[in-house]
Order: C-alpha cells, then sequence, then structure tokens
C-alpha cells in the first residue's frame, strides 16, 4: 500500500481499515480529553481529593500531552510512524486500565500523565501514517476530513459518554477505552502500511528535544496552577520566566544544530502558521466555553451530569455527521473559506451565550448557540488540519502534526487559565456575570482567529491536480 495507490477514487478494504484504526484511536484520545470532566466530583467523594489535587486530574493529562507533542511528531519521523504509534497505543491501553482500577488520586493523575504521554505520541504519528499514505490532494483531503472530525466527534461526545458512565460508576470513564484499544493495537499490527515503518533521514537532536519539551512542561504547568497561586506570585513569574527562557536555547539550538529536532524554516509557511493560530483559538476558545458551560449548567442551574452532557449532543451530533462530507468541501472550495465559515459560526455561537441567565432557553439559546458551535468544528477542525499539512515534505510530516497539535492543547491549557481567572474573579459577587465575562474571553478570540482567517482568503491560483484550492505551498509569510 503506496502513496500512490489512493489517488484512485475507490479504495480497497485493506486500506479502509487501516484508517478506521487511525479514526478509532484519535477519537480516544479526544474522548479522554473531555469524558473526564463530568465525573470529577464523583472521584473527588470517592477518593477523598482536594480540590486542588482534583484539577490535576484533568491538568496531568494536559501536561504530559502537551508538554510532548513536538517531540512526539518527530519521533514518529525518525524511528518509523507505525512503530512509535503501535507502541504509545499499548501504553494508552495499560494506562487507561490503571486509572479505572486505582484507589489513591495521586496514583490516578500519574496514570493520566501517562495516558497524555501515550496521546502525544500517537495523534502525530496517526496524522503523519495518514498524509503519508494518501497523495496530496481529494484522496488526502478526504482521509483527513473523516480522520479529523473523528477527533472532533470524540472530543464533543465525551461529555455525553461521560455523563452516561458515571450514571454506573466514575471508574467506567477510564476502563471503557481499554478494551477499545486492545482492538485497534491487533488490527494497527494487521492493517496499518508498512512503508510507514521507514525512517526519516537525520539524527537526534537531544539538546533541542530537552529544551523544547522542558519550556512545553513549564509552560502548561505554570499557566495551569496560576490561577490558584496567583499570576503574579513569584511561583508562577519563576515558572513562566524559565519557559521562556528554555524556549530561547530551543531556537538558538534550532538555528545551529545539523538535525534540527524543529526545521525553523518550515514556520515560513503562512498556510501552517494561520492553521496553528487557528487551533490555537479554536481549542482553546471551547476549552474555556466548555468548562464555564460545566459550572453554568451544573452549579448554578443544578443540572444533573446527564442533563448537562445532553446540552452538548447537537455539537457532537453535527460533527458526527459531517465527518464524510469535509474533504469533499475543502477540495471544492478550499480549506480558506471553511475555515473563515468556521470562524464566523464560533464566534455566533459564542455571542449567543452571552444571554446566561437563571432560566436560560433551549429554544433560543443552548441549542442554536451548540448548533453554530458544531458547525465551526465540523468546519475547521478538519480543514486546518488540511492546511497544515498540505505542501510539506513526507519525512516533516510528523513535525508539522506536532507542531498543530502543540498549538491546540497549549492553547487550551492557556485559554483555561484565564478564562478561570476572569471567572473566579467574578463570581462571588455575581455568579451570572462571572460566567458571562468568562464567555466573553472565548467570544473575543473567536474573532480575533476570524480576522485570522481573512487574512488567508485571496483569489486562488489555478488548481492542479493534487493540490488544494489555496495552494499553500506556494505561500509564505
Amino acid at each position: 500500500m503506496t502513496p500512490s495507490s489512493t489517488t484512485t477514487e475507490h479504495w480497497n478494504g485493506r486500506l479502509w481499515g487501516a484508517l478506521t484504526v487511525l479514526c478509532v484511536v484519535i477519537f480516544l484520545d479526544a474522548l479522554d480529553v473531555s469524558m473526564v470532566g463530568v465525573a470529577l466530583p464523583s472521584i473527588q467523594a470517592d477518593l477523598g481529593m482536594t480540590t486542588s489535587s482534583l484539577q490535576w486530574v484533568v491538568s496531568g493529562y494536559v501536561l504530559g500531552y502537551g508538554g510532548l507533542l513536538l517531540l512526539g511528531g518527530r519521533t514518529a519521523d525518525l524511528l518509523g510512524r507505525r512503530r512509535v504509534f503501535l507502541v504509545a497505543l499499548a501504553l494508552f491501553t495499560v494506562a487507561s486500565l490503571l486509572g479505572g482500577l486505582v484507589n489513591d488520586g495521586t496514583l490516578l493523575i500519574a496514570a493520566r500523565f501517562l495516558k497524555g504521554i501515550s496521546a502525544a505520541f500517537t495523534a502525530p504519528a496517526a496524522l503523519s501514517i495518514i498524509t503519508t499514505t494518501f497523495a496530496e490532494g481529494p484522496a488526502r483531503n478526504r482521509a483527513l476530513s473523516i480522520f479529523t472530525a473523528s477527533g472532533a466527534s470524540g472530543f464533543s461526545l465525551g461529555l455525553v459518554l461521560s455523563g452516561l458512565l458515571t450514571e454506573l460508576g466514575w471508574r467506567w470513564t477510564f476502563l471503557m477505552p481499554a478494551p477499545i484499544a486492545v482492538l485497534a493495537l491487533i488490527a494497527g499490527f494487521k492493517l496499518l502500511p508498512r512503508h510507514t515503518e521507514e525512517r526519516a533521514e537525520g539524527g537526534h537532536d537531544l539538546l533541542g528535544a530537552i529544551t523544547i519539551t522542558g519550556s512545553m512542561l513549564l509552560l502548561v504547568y505554570g499557566v495551569v496552577e496560576a490561577p490558584e497561586v496567583g499570576w503574579a506570585s513569584a511561583r508562577t513569574i519563576a515558572t513562566l520566566g524559565a519557559a521562556v527562557v528554555l524556549l530561547a536555547a530551543f531556537v538558538l539550538t534550532e538555528s545551529r544544530v545539523r538535525h534540527p529536532l524543529v526545521r525553523l524554516g518550515i514556520l515560513r509557511s503562512a498556510p501552517l502558521v494561520r492553521a496553528n493560530l487557528g487551533l490555537v483559538i479554536l481549542f482553546g476558545s471551547y476549552v474555556g466555553f466548555q468548562f464555564v458551560a460545566m459550572q453554568y449548567f451544573q452549579n448554578l442551574l443544578h443540572w444533573s451530569a446527564l442533563e448537562t452532557a445532553l446540552a452538548f449532543l447537537p455539537a457532537g451530533l453535527l460533527v458526527a455527521v459531517s465527518s464524510t462530507k469535509m474533504g469533499d468541501l475543502a477540495d471544492r472550495f478550499g480549506t480558506g473559506r471553511l475555515i473563515a465559515i468556521g470562524a464566523a459560526a464560533l464566534a455566533g455561537g459564542y455571542a449567543i451565550f452571552l444571554n446566561v441567565d437563571h432560566s436560560p432557553s433551549l429554544a433560543t439559546m443552548i441549542i442554536p448557540g451548540m448548533v453554530l458551535l458544531g458547525i465551526a468544528f465540523g468546519l475547521s477542525f478538519p480543514s486546518l488540519n488540511i492546511q497544515a499539512t498540505n505542501g510539506v515534505a513526507d519525512d516533516e510530516q510528523g513535525l508539522a502534526s506536532g507542531l498543530l497539535n502543540t498549538s491546540g492543547q497549549v492553547g487550551g491549557a492557556i485559554v483555561l487559565g484565564v478564562v478561570t481567572a476572569v471567572m473566579t474573579s467574578s463570581t462571588a459577587a455575581d455568579p451570572v456575570a462571572g460566567i458571562r465575562s468568562a464567555i466573553v474571553v472565548s467570544a473575543v478570540l473567536a474573532l480575533v482567529g476570524l480576522a485570522i482567517a481573512l487574512t488567508g482568503l485571496r483569489r486562488p491560483a489555478p488548481r492542479t491536480a493534487g493540490t488544494d484550492a489555496d495552494a499553500p505551498v506556494l505561500e509564505t509569510v
């Protein structure tokens, strides 16, 4: 199974099987990001965890995921994408079982951290397997749209599944992915293309790996802890300052070593930069909004876990239903237009939720708002992935996907920290005002995302076979 075999209109069963394995795993990765949220109160009561330690059940995963994504992407290029994917998937399976069986909060956090590390390697490896297996153009666009929609569906439907599973017991939210991951692991050994095991040329940039991983870990850790210890505290300033120093050391290292972990020249691609900024805003604003909505529905309106989960169902269903259409739309209209429309829908969805009060209307606020957010994710998420990887050489596909996933995770951590601080500062006096102020943060970010997306709209170059309508490979910053 080679990339050239995917240029035909019809894919064979083995190709569909390999794509299904990758989609299942990215669905599980995304599911894990959101599914634990509804279960947190039950976890706290059962394990006797404090509020400060409880947040690390979520943040531990984000720390491992966001901190190691760049390393994961480049490792897939250098050691073989199929090999890295399968090893990381095995770790994901073990961590899922540990998370559901432990009886200690610290061990649960450790299991979540391990799960985040595994996702940091499976996500970029899976994306780069697709981009090196399916030829650039309609075939790749179709495959990427199905793949990214699977991830978006997992993230959107995670809350719904969590609400259902939490009714049975919070441990099921951790145990449920394990048997599915085992089946995916077995299928992966049989179906994933062997050519993706080939290693890219180049050495190991050990210093670059240490500095960027340390920088991302400190950045995520500092932002996650800041709302509790204070943004102006010595601890926060020292942590974020160290992250900046390590990032500067990383840039200096990459400009001098022979085989850099991240070739800085890849950032000269304007579409790739726009895609990364777009995912920072899309994922970051939605993670912040989701956290605020959870507080609004459960703490202010006193909805049950299941009722809260069902409120997010319209968005999740829209993303799932649109999964097979985004590739055709991207091929016909270009990713730039879809991203701009998605950004407008995102801003519109947040704007509707600015009308929060003590008796929200399903017909005029919750359902229309969630529908717009579902449209935004359905259009933007696959398009951003296509835009970020088109025109990138095969031996840097893991790098491009690692950059993109890092943008989403770090964006989510930063925006969540800001949203938490904004909501906390206003909620004591007026809970509704605090909720509304926090949603304003997401709405403003969505408008910034729309402005960035509009800069990418221009008269498209003449289309040729195997190119996206936006011709991103020709455009530089």
